[in-house]
């Protein structure tokens, strides 16, 4: 195989910064079809990236035979159906997180990814792929900290995009605060500590924007995790930061601890004047991790032509979902969530 032709599915805000990568940035990938409901996201993704193919039905585009692989960047809603035909169809796939929005539909896909091992299938968990986490990933492995113990999370959404993600929630499914945000923090939970999650106790409310509660979500919430080892996790999630996207991770061992963007810092560049000393901050995701969506996708790419399978698993994506799914749970019904008895709905 000289390269790998793709079909991306999803042309919003992520899907762009995706075929970005695909039609320009990735060795030996060709961005070869696109596919949107929106017919005019289609035309303007085609001339964008000299694409030959265009399709405003998913279903058709699995249809071409010149595809090698098919990358996902739908709303969540539709990622588990995407899969699967994906797979049936013989392709390679590529999904962005989360796997899917409720229990039993993860199982589905779990079992189909089994069922086609000659497949490469892989998560956009990409916080892995950033230099830092993966700097931090090996410091724990060398036993820099001891062994971890403890990991704090905040994933603190801008203020500034309240408006844009209300509307997209009113119109989609988008699985709720700890689905949608904390996922990729429940991830690094379990990759670092090596352990999966075992009880969670979430609350959380609505505190400037009341649309959050009318929609059976949280503005902003917060879970705490007992994991199989014992290990502990404290995870904040929210919609309604001022300073822009905060993204921070820290990990507490028994002889040290690693702390990863306790200042979300959009560069090196600090202003002093009479209101102190001021840090620009990023102000969203793509920002913060745009090296590392091309890193993912580029082991996406090599996986395929190197007939080998990427780190991230759909295990990962199951055990994630289901820490997901059990916050909702124990915030929805104000009770303590067993982990490994969530309700498979």
């Amino acid at each position: 195989m000289k390269s790998v032709k793709v079909g991306l599915v999803g042309l919003g805000r992520l899907g762009q910064q995706h075929g970005d990568n695909l039609a320009f940035r990735i060795p030996r990938c060709e961005l070869t079809a696109v596919c949107s409901v929106v017919e005019a996201e289609v035309k303007q993704a085609r001339e964008r990236w000299g694409v030959p193919y265009g399709y405003t039905s998913y279903e058709e585009m699995l249809a071409n035979e010149e595809l090698d692989a098919i990358f996902i960047a739908s709303p969540s809603g539709f990622h588990c159906e995407q899969i699967k035909k994906g797979l049936e169809k013989g392709f390679h796939v590529f999904c962005e997180k989360p796997l899917g929005l409720h229990l039993a539909e993860v199982r589905e896909v779990e079992n189909a990814v089994n069922r086609h091992k000659d497949q490469v299938f892989m998560l956009g968990f990409m916080r892995r792929y950033d230099p830092s986490y993966q700097a931090a990933k090996e410091k724990i492995n060398r036993g820099e900290i001891g062994e971890p113990v403890l990991i704090r999370c905040y994933g603190l959404d801008p203020a500034s995009q309240i408006d844009g993600f209300l509307a997209f929630a009113k119109a989609n499914d988008s699985g709720g605060l700890f689905l949608d945000m904390s996922i990729h923090d429940f991830d690094l939970a379990r990759w670092y500590l090596g352990a999966e999650a075992s009880e969670v106790w979430a609350i959380g409310g609505s505190y400037s924007r009341p649309e959050f509660a009318e929609l059976g979500d949280a503005e902003t919430g917060a879970a705490m995790v007992r994991f199989d080892n014992q290990a502990i996790g404290l995870f904040v999630a929210g919609r309604n930061c001022a300073h822009g996207y905060h993204i921070e991770t820290e990990i507490i061992g028994t002889k040290g601890t690693i702390r990863i963007g306790s200042i979300p810092e959009r560069n090196q560049a600090v202003v002093m004047n009479e209101h102190g000393v001021i840090h620009e901050c990023v102000q969203g995701f793509i920002e913060r991790f745009e090296q590392a969506y091309r890193a993912e996708a580029e082991e996406f790419i090599r996986c395929i032509l190197e007939g080998r399978k990427p780190d991230v698993t759909v295990k990962d994506g199951v055990e994630s979902t289901k820490l997901g799914y059990a916050c909702k749970q124990s915030f929805t019904t104000k009770t303590l969530i067993n982990v490994q008895e969530v309700i498979l709905a």
